[in-house]
C-alpha cells in the first residue's frame, strides 16, 4: 500500500488561532482524506511552535511563565480542530520531550558535518520574524514582512553554511516543476535564490538574552534558532531517526501560507540536504484570507473566529466554502454574505434540493427501496458519461491541490442531475403507470448521487457520511466509505437494487437573512433558531401562519366581506406565476406541505401551503400556482415560508388558482 504524509506548519503559540490556522488545517485534513479516499495509508501531523522571544514578550504581557503561556495557547489549537471535523493523527510540540532530543541530535549530525560554524555577526534582526536580515533583503530599511525598522544587533553566534547548498537547491528546484507549487511561489524562490540576498543562517541565541528554547548540544551557552527547531518537527514526529514511521512516512509533503513560503522553501531543503535526509515531495503554498479586501487584523476589527463560524453554519458547510471560495494559491475574500451564498446556492439548493427530492419521490413510487434498472437509454448513459467524467477530474484536480476546481467538476453532475429530474418527470411516469422506465430514472439519480456523496468524503465528512447513510451505505465512522474511490469511476453501478433508503433528506436547509435595517444582515440557520420556534409552537397553526389563508391555515372562515383597499395596496403586493418543482408534506405539521416553486428567479422558493388535506405531494408537482412573493417570510414549525400559494373554495373543496396560458414562470398578475 502507498504511503501519504501531509503536515500543516507548526502554529506560533503568541496568540489564539484564527482563520488563517483554520483554513490551513482544514485543507490538510482534506487532502488526507483524500489520499484515503484513493487507498492509501495517510498519516496527518500539526501541532505547535512553542519557543523564540515573541512567546516570552507574550507571556510577560499575561503575566505568566512561557511554560504556562504555551500550555494554554497549544490547547486552544488542539481544542479547534474536533470543531471543524479536523481528525489529524498526530499533534506535536516543539516543547514535547521527543522532538528536543530529535533536534539535539540532527544539530549534532550537522555541526560533525562541518555545516555549523561560530563567529560574529551584526545583522538586522527583526524581532516580529525573529530573524536577522542583510541589507540586501530589506525593502527601503524596512522588514519585508512587518514593515518596521529592525535592530541593528551586532553579537556571537553560530551559523549553518546555507549559502553552501543554494546552487544545489536551484538545480533542484529547477529539475523537478512540482517541488513548489502553485507555479508563481516556485518563481518566487527561484528569484530569491538569483538575487544573491541569501547568506549563511544564524541558527542561535546567546542565553544572555533569550533562554527559552532548545539548548544546543554542542555549546550549553547558546539556545536554537526558532525556525531551524520549528522545521525539524516534520521528522520529529515520525520519530526520526530510528523510528518506524519514518521510514514507512518521510518524505511527505507540507502545506503553508505564503508568509512562510522562504524557511520552507530554502531553510529546510538546504537543512535536510546537509544532513543526508530525502526532500519533502511537495511544497504546497496558499494566499492569505482577507476581510474586505485586508489582511485580517486585531487592530481593524476584523478577525474572523473559526470556531464561531463552524457553530453558526456547521462544521460541513463551513469546510465546504473554505475549500470552494479559495482558489489554493491566490488570496480570497471573506464574508458572511459570501458563506451564506454558497451555502444556500451550492448545498441548499442544488445538493440539499437533489437528496430531497429523489429521496421523496423514491419513498413514494417505491416504498423508499432502491428499483432494479431496465437498460440504459440515451438520457441515462449521458448521466453515467457525466458521473464518471466528473469523478474523474474531482481525483485529478483534487490530487494537484486544485479543491475549487475539483468541487466544481463534481457540481456539474449535481446540476445535471437536477435538470434530468426535470427532464425525465418521474411524476409523470408514474401517472402513466410506466414503472419500468421510472424505476431506471430513479436508479440513475440515486447511483449517481451515491457517488457524489463518496467524492464528498474528504470536503464534508460528516454530511457524507449522512447521505450514504440516507442512500442505504451506512459508513463507519472515521473511515473511508470506499477502499479506493478511483475503482468507483470504471462502473456506474454500486448501489445494491432493494435496500432500502431514507423516506427524505433535509441535511441543508437554507440559511434564512433576518434584516433589521437596510444595511444590516443577520444570518441564521432555520435548524439552529430554536428560540424563534418555541413562540410559535404554542401558537394554534392559523395564529402562526399569519401569511397564509385562511384555507391553508387548516380551516378557520374566511370573512364574507372585508374592508375595501386603496389601489396603490393592491398593487404592493407581488402576485406571480410559478411552477411546483418539490412537494413534500411538513415533517412537523399534518395539514401542511412544503413547496419548492420556480418563480424564475434562479433559484427555487419554498412556501408552506396547507393543501395536506386536499392535495397529494406528487399530483402538485409539475402544476403552475399562483402566489403573493412579498409576504414577510414566517416560520411554521420549524420552517420557514417565504410567500403564500393562491386558493379559492371551502375547507370541503379547495382549489389552487391557476392561469389557463402557459406564461413563462415569474410571470407578473397584474
Amino acid at each position: 500500500m502507498n504511503s501519504f504524509f501531509i503536515t500543516t506548519p507548526i502554529y506560533y503559540v503568541n496568540a489564539k488561532p484564527h482563520l488563517g490556522h483554520a483554513y490551513t488545517t482544514v485543507v490538510a485534513d482534506a487532502m488526507a482524506r483524500y489520499h484515503k479516499l484513493i487507498g492509501e495509508d495517510t498519516m496527518f501531523l500539526t501541532g505547535t511552535d512553542e519557543h523564540g522571544d515573541k512567546i516570552v514578550q507574550a507571556a510577560e504581557k499575561q503575566g505568566q511563565t512561557p511554560k504556562e503561556f504555551v500550555d494554554d495557547i497549544s490547547g486552544r489549537f488542539r481544542a479547534l480542530w474536533p470543531k471543524l471535523d479536523v481528525a489529524n493523527d498526530r499533534f506535536v510540540r516543539t516543547t514535547d520531550p521527543e522532538h528536543i532530543s530529535a533536534v539535539q541530535t540532527f544539530l549534532q549530525k550537522v555541526y560533525d558535518a562541518g555545516d555549523i560554524y561560530f563567529g560574529e555577526f551584526g545583522g538586522h534582526y527583526c524581532y516580529g520574524c525573529e530573524r536577522f536580515y542583510t541589507e540586501k533583503e530589506l525593502e527601503n530599511g524596512l522588514c519585508p514582512q512587518h514593515l518596521t525598522k529592525p535592530e541593528f544587533i551586532s553579537e556571537k553566534n553560530y551559523f549553518f553554511r546555507m549559502s553552501k547548498y543554494l546552487p544545489w537547491l536551484k538545480e533542484h528546484i529547477e529539475a523537478n516543476p512540482s517541488f513548489i507549487r502553485p507555479e508563481r511561489y516556485r518563481s518566487e524562490v527561484l528569484a530569491m535564490l538569483e538575487s544573491g540576498a541569501l547568506e549563511d543562517l544564524c541558527i542561535s541565541r546567546p542565553k544572555s538574552r533569550l533562554t527559552w528554547g532548545i539548548e544546543l548540544p554542542f555549546d550549553k551557552d547558546y539556545v536554537c534558532y526558532v525556525w531551524f527547531d520549528a522545521l525539524l518537527n516534520y521528522i520529529s514526529a515520525l520519530n526520526w531517526p530510528e523510528g518506524e514511521d519514518f521510514k514507512k512516512f518521510w518524505p511527505g509533503e507540507h502545506l503553508v501560507a505564503k508568509d512562510i513560503l522562504k524557511p520552507h522553501a530554502v531553510f529546510w531543503p538546504t537543512m535536510l540536504k546537509s544532513a543526508g535526509l530525502p526532500l519533502y515531495e511537495h511544497l504546497n503554498v496558499h494566499g492569505y484570507w482577507l476581510v474586505r479586501d485586508t489582511k485580517m487584523s486585531k487592530s481593524l476589527g476584523n478577525v474572523v473566529e473559526p470556531s464561531d463560524m463552524a457553530q453558526r453554519f456547521g462544521p460541513d458547510a463551513f469546510r465546504y466554502f473554505l475549500l470552494r471560495e479559495m482558489h489554493f494559491g491566490s488570496d480570497a475574500s471573506f464574508s458572511e454574505d459570501a458563506l451564506v451564498g454558497r451555502i444556500n446556492a451550492d448545498l441548499a439548493n442544488d445538493l440539499g434540493n437533489l437528496f430531497s427530492r429523489v429521496l421523496s419521490m423514491t419513498a413514494k413510487y417505491f416504498g423508499s427501496h432502491v428499483p432494479m434498472p431496465k437498460a440504459l437509454q440515451e438520457d441515462d448513459k449521458a448521466i453515467a458519461d457525466l458521473c464518471a467524467n466528473s469523478m474523474r477530474n474531482f481525483v485529478q484536480l483534487f490530487g494537484n491541490v486544485q479543491f475549487a476546481q475539483g468541487l466544481e467538476s463534481l457540481w456539474e453532475l449535481v446540476r445535471a442531475l437536477n435538470k434530468y429530474v426535470d427532464t425525465q418527470a418521474p411524476w409523470t411516469l408514474y401517472k402513466q403507470g410506466n414503472m419500468e422506465r421510472l424505476a431506471t430514472v430513479m436508479y440513475v439519480m440515486l447511483a449517481a448521487m451515491r457517488k457524489t456523496a463518496l467524492c464528498l468524503w474528504p470536503v464534508m465528512p460528516v454530511a457524507s457520511g449522512k447521505m450514504l447513510a440516507q442512500l442505504g451505505q451506512p459508513v463507519q465512522e472515521g473511515q473511508p466509505p470506499v477502499a479506493n474511490v478511483e475503482d468507483e469511476i470504471a462502473h456506474f453501478e454500486g448501489l445494491e437494487p432493494g435496500i432500502q433508503v431514507a423516506e427524505g433528506s433535509n441535511l441543508f436547509p437554507r440559511i434564512e437573512v433576518k434584516k433589521e435595517g437596510a444595511d444590516s444582515k443577520e444570518p441564521k440557520a432555520q435548524k439552529k433558531d430554536k428560540q424563534a420556534e418555541k413562540p410559535q409552537e404554542k401558537a394554534a397553526p392559523k395564529q402562526a401562519a399569519s401569511n397564509q389563508s385562511a384555507a391553508e391555515q387548516g380551516g378557520a372562515d374566511a370573512p364574507a366581506v372585508k374592508p375595501n383597499v386603496e389601489f396603490d395596496q393592491f398593487k404592493a403586493l407581488d402576485l406571480r406565476v410559478g411552477t411546483v418543482k418539490v412537494a413534500e408534506k411538513h415533517p412537523n405539521a399534518d395539514r401542511i406541505l412544503r413547496l419548492e416553486i420556480d418563480f424564475g428567479e434562479g433559484e427555487l422558493r419554498q412556501i408552506l401551503s396547507g393543501l395536506a388535506e386536499h392535495y397529494a405531494p406528487e399530483d402538485l408537482v409539475g402544476k403552475r400556482v399562483c402566489a403573493v412573493l412579498n409576504l414577510a417570510p414566517r416560520k411554521i414549525r420549524g420552517l420557514v415560508s417565504h410567500g403564500m400559494v393562491l386558493t379559492a373554495g371551502t375547507d370541503s373543496a379547495l382549489g389552487l388558482l391557476a392561469v389557463d396560458r402557459d406564461v413563462p414562470d415569474g410571470s407578473e398578475i397584474a
